[in-house]
């Protein structure tokens, strides 16, 4: 028998947890479920007889120890920050460990000591990272088998709303962590390669530079630069590729709308505004603009912002409430907390909503003197408000891999990211049964 933990118990392990339950039997695990809020573990395991929820606080590191000594694989869905410890036990008491967090410097780091315990510690196995990683390696390894040179790599992501649930002007809800939303794009410029030519977007310019492309059965998306894509030359064995680009997709016109915000500064995450609680969202608005005891303040963020009077973004604008008396009623926050709150009151889901995973894969380069270009797709909807498109494509590549490691089947010892072919054959045939599968097709060349 083999015993599984899980550390955390939020809104994407739904589909991880189902996973682990249905092919508890047939494989002999038990599966500890443990969070700091124990209903959430509770609800998570449910009454399934080879599964048990434990309130369970990370910080404690006697308690941390005691859990991990008695289980043989540890899966964390905690926030980022927490893994580097857990790993650390699972490393000293030689427990393999997944996780679909972006691998840290500190993560990194413990690579030797991992592989002198003879455990697997996988890392960015959700889905961006981790199914981009899984089918992009897919398809790289077959062009550069046939003897392709790779001239140019595009991989776009975006968590959105389902079509039957979109039902609002900025064709967007939250599907993930709101704040990330808000904070999107601001961690410093933007790099990535463009025919040779190195390119960088500081953040008060990612959403006004965007692509857009078609998506077959589903229309015509944007997408805006997403961190630093040159680090993914290395990871994908790309050293010398032209063009290199990550993004993220939303619906076309999303980018402009969002750009407003940016100018205003409302996403600005590093001070306080005075008197939050007070005001309401029409003062928060204006608490950004000249004064002026003549205009309104729709008519001075029209000024400011240059918009038409006949554009279409004001409508946007508008119908988030951000010119409403409604109150702010937020102690000592950032401006950036006034916006998610006041996006949170028409961007949450409804009862019935359902999402949508969209990912989409360009490849460029030349074969026998040929410029080829190769377009993979993939799109996820979400089954429940439970069983998201966000909770199947991050939890199962999770579970699917814990269950090829405790099989053997994965079984390279160190800490890695889910690119070879030992880890990316049996996971993409595995999610294909799930319906998470991607559409490939050759299309004619398109530099820039």
């Amino acid at each position: 028998m083999k015993n599984i933990l899980v550390i955390g118990a939020g809104r994407s392990t739904f589909s991880l947890i189902q996973y682990l339950k249905q092919h508890s039997t047939n494989e002999d695990w038990q599966l500890t479920i443990a969070d700091f809020n124990e209903e959430w573990a509770k609800e998570k395991a449910g009454n399934h007889p080879r599964t048990k929820a434990l309130k369970f606080d990370v910080g404690d590191a006697e308690a941390r120890v005691s859990l991990i000594k008695e289980h043989d694989l540890v899966i964390s869905m905690l926030p980022a920050h927490m893994h580097v410890s857990v790993a650390k036990d699972c490393i000293k008491y030689k427990k393999h460990m997944v996780t679909a967090s972006y691998i840290s410097d500190e993560m990194e780091a413990l690579d030797d000591a991992a592989k002198e315990a003879g455990i697997v510690l996988i890392n960015e196995i959700g889905v961006d990272p981790g199914i981009d990683h899984l089918s992009a390696m897919s398809v790289l390894d077959t062009i550069r088998a046939k003897g392709g040179k790779m001239l140019l790599f595009e991989s776009f992501t975006g968590g959105l709303i389902a079509p039957e649930s979109d039902n609002n002007p900025w064709n967007y809800k939250f599907t993930w962590n709101p704040r990330n939303v808000v904070l999107a794009g601001s961690g410093g410029a933007v790099k990535f390669k463009q025919e040779g030519q190195y390119k960088y977007i500081p953040y008060h310019q990612v959403f006004r530079r965007t692509e857009f492309m078609e998506i077959e059965g589903y229309g015509r998306f944007e997408g805006y630069a997403n961190r630093d894509s040159l680090k993914y030359r290395s990871v994908y064995g790309l050293k010398d590729i032209p063009t290199i680009y990550r993004g993220t997709l939303r619906k076309p016109g999303f980018c402009r709308a969002w750009d407003s915000f940016v100018k205003l500064g409302m996403t600005d995450d590093s001070y306080v505004i005075e008197n939050s609680a007070d005001m309401t969202f029409r003062d928060f608005t204006n608490s950004f603009l000249a004064y002026n005891q003549h205009d309104s303040v729709e008519l001075k963020l029209m000024h400011y912002l240059n918009i038409p009077q006949d554009s279409d973004l004001m409508d946007k604008l508008s119908w988030l409430g951000i010119f409403d008396s409604t109150k702010v009623d937020l102690e000592k926050a950032t401006p950036a907390q006034i916006l998610q709150h006041i996006l949170e009151q028409k961007w949450s889901l409804e009862a019935g909503d359902k999402d949508m995973i969209v990912m989409h894969h360009i490849f460029g380069y030349e074969l026998n003197g040929e410029k080829k270009m190769i377009e993979s797709s993939m799109v996820t909807l979400g089954k429940s408000m439970e069983e998201t498109a966000m909770a199947q494509t991050v939890g199962l590549p999770v579970a699917i891999a814990a269950r090829n490691i405790l099989n053997g089947n994965i079984s390279t010892p160190g800490v890695q990211i889910p690119i070879s072919k030992e880890i990316y054959k049996p996971m993409l045939a595995e999610l294909k049964e799930y319906g998470i599968e991607f559409i490939e097709k050759e299309v004619p060349y398109k530099g820039y």
